[in-house]
């Protein structure tokens, strides 16, 4: 473990980025750049950090990576993206998403760095359960399209160039520091804000979707894993169990001492993922990785958190 390795986090003032930052320099990481454009990252979700590099601007410049091949980076994690599955232009979700993609990967061919990038379960659609890495992919909308663009380009990469490359597919991630994202935030986040402000909280008729939830902490954990990892491909990022939207109204209930029963209306999505569910063998055997927190553990652990936050 070389803890004096360089390291890049494309979008590391966003959720996933700042969480994945603060668990590298607990490691003793601390040669740290984070790159943000700041256009869904929120400069205080790295207040704290020590001795990072931060530069904002935005890597669908690929002009700007230029600049950059003076510095020696070993891994780039690219967490960069838009997020948001109800963005209405697509053109745009697909060129910001993919084309950040080719700068960073184009990068990593011409530095020799190690790259790990985030995916996602929006690739599997409504496919069959446990999704698994190799079944057909189903995207229901622009943001799911770019992530599949995204891995055939990384798997070419790897067949065609030979480097390293490790692809996470996040499920539905939750946790500290996903406030600033809105309506893009999870439905954890999303319901207890409803439930803190004493309303009955809002989903979709009947509340039986079901959701592989993962936390965060355990997101950052995946990605230093694959960093240390020796291996290349893409790999099912989630706890292997699901939890419906009933349940974890029930859970916030019982951490916030409340008894709101759920206000169900009609799904107004034809692109709805319905039920999440990773296969995570291939990341056990392979990246040695398994989610550590349970719903209720995480859950329980992100209140401690979020309790220091604005609801």
């Amino acid at each position: 473990m070389n803890h004096s390795q360089q390291l890049l986090i494309t979008g590391g003032a966003g959720f996933i980025g700042s969480n994945l930052a603060i668990a590298l320099q607990k490691r003793g990481y601390h040669n740290l750049t984070i790159v943000d454009n700041f256009s869904s990252g929120a400069p205080d979700l790295i207040r704290g950090l020590k001795n990072i590099n931060l530069i904002r601007e935005d890597i669908t410049n690929s002009g700007f990576f230029d600049k950059l091949k003076k510095e020696r980076f070993e891994v780039i994690f690219h967490q960069a993206a838009n997020t948001d599955t109800t963005y209405s232009n697509d053109k745009a979700m697909i060129f910001n998403n993919v084309e950040s993609f080719r700068n960073v990967l184009n990068f990593a061919i011409v530095s020799g760095a190690k790259l790990i990038y985030a995916s996602s379960a929006a690739v599997y659609g409504n496919g069959p359960i446990p999704m698994k890495e190799h079944q057909k992919l189903l995207p229901l909308n622009s943001y799911a399209s770019s992530k599949c663009m995204i891995d055939k380009l990384a798997k070419d990469a790897i067949r065609e160039r030979n480097i390293s490359i490790i692809g996470l597919r996040y499920f539905n991630v939750y946790g500290p520091k996903e406030a600033h994202k809105g309506k893009s935030s999870s439905m954890i986040w999303q319901l207890s804000r409803t439930i803190k402000e004493k309303k009955s909280p809002r989903i979709f008729k009947y509340g039986l979707q079901a959701r592989d939830f993962i936390y965060v902490k355990d997101v950052a954990e995946a990605n230093i894993r694959a960093m240390e990892s020796k291996e290349r491909g893409i790999f099912n990022i989630g706890t292997g169990t699901t939890v419906t939207f009933n349940r974890i109204i029930e859970i916030l209930n019982e951490i916030f001492g409340t008894s709101f029963q759920p206000d169900y209306f009609d799904n107004p999505y034809n692109f709805y993922q319905n039920h999440t569910q990773a296969d995570t063998n291939l990341a056990s055997k392979i990246l040695k990785w398994k989610s550590r927190f349970s719903i209720e553990e995480g859950i329980k652990d992100y209140f401690n958190s979020i309790k220091k936050e604005t609801l």
